[in-house]
């Protein structure tokens, strides 16, 4: 694990998560974040933001946050909004110059977070983390092999549609960890609808047409049980709401960033 109190000086840094009726995951991300937060880092700032969570998360975050003031944001909502919904909500309330969001069970760990952090304080506009990247690692248990086969064959179908329909070049256009700067978010937030799972599209087509370059980064993924797998019906919404993107920006001109960003690359 990465030393976080490394960075303890410096302009402010931003974690938003989406929490929708996260259960006991919540609690071990409290104390994973609280432990880094009491390591001294106090140029960052943590917001979670309750997607009408009706599993009392926002009490029992409100209760553990208490001596946190300044350093950690609740936000509340009562109706289930979608995850990009929380997220964009999150991104415009966030006070950080470096802004980054990432799933409330932490599935990718403090260095994978660290990471992104610092390829945005080393100049990139928008960061995204990337299981495509040559250098990511996936840790699975053998009883999972199957399973995680089964999701790369429809990772690979979907990249495919998203790269068919969409002006985007990266490959792995889904894993829970991306960041932005302060000037990209303002230019790219005001233009995002997307309030479900096409909210990661729509902000890298948004990134494409506003000449935003985005920096990949790798990832180690440790998965330790399956995931629902994606059914037909599901699969024949996410085609629908990339379709949606699609009619939304195919006449958006590209425009000249206001953000000074790197190169496009990947970071190794």
């Amino acid at each position: 694990m990465s030393n976080w109190a490394s960075g303890t000086a410096g302009p402010l840094t931003s974690l938003v998560l989406p929490t929708y009726n996260p259960g006991a995951t919540l609690e071990r991300t409290w104390l994973t974040l609280k432990h880094f937060l009491d390591e001294g880092c106090e140029n960052w700032e943590i917001l979670f933001v309750c997607d009408g969570c009706s599993d009392g998360s926002p009490a029992r975050l409100a209760e553990w946050t208490s001596a946190y003031t300044g350093q950690v944001q609740v936000l509340s909502y009562a109706a289930n909004r979608g995850k990009g919904h929380a997220v964009r909500l999150g991104l415009e309330a966030a006070r950080g110059r470096w802004r980054l969001f990432t799933d409330v069970d932490l599935a990718y760990g403090l260095e994978d977070i660290q990471r992104v952090a610092q390829t945005l304080r080393d100049g990139a506009g928008v960061v995204i983390a990337s299981r495509r990247h040559p250098a990511s690692q996936m840790l699975i248990p053998a009883k999972l092999c199957g399973y995680v086969y089964r999701r790369h064959v429809q990772s690979l179908v979907f990249s495919s549609l998203v790269r068919l329909l969409l002006p985007i070049q990266q490959l792995d256009t889904q894993a829970g960890l991306k960041g932005l700067t302060a000037e990209a978010a303002s230019t790219l937030l005001p233009h995002l609808r997307c309030d479900g799972f096409g909210f990661d599209c729509e902000l890298l087509t948004a990134a494409a047409r506003f000449a935003i370059p985005v920096v990949e980064v790798p990832v180690c993924v440790r998965l330790d049980s399956p995931a629902s797998t994606t059914s037909a019906a599901t699969l024949g919404r996410m085609v629908a709401e990339l379709w949606r993107i699609r009619r939304a920006w195919r006449h958006v001109k590209v425009q000249q960033a206001t953000q000074p960003v790197s190169s496009d690359r990947r970071a190794a």
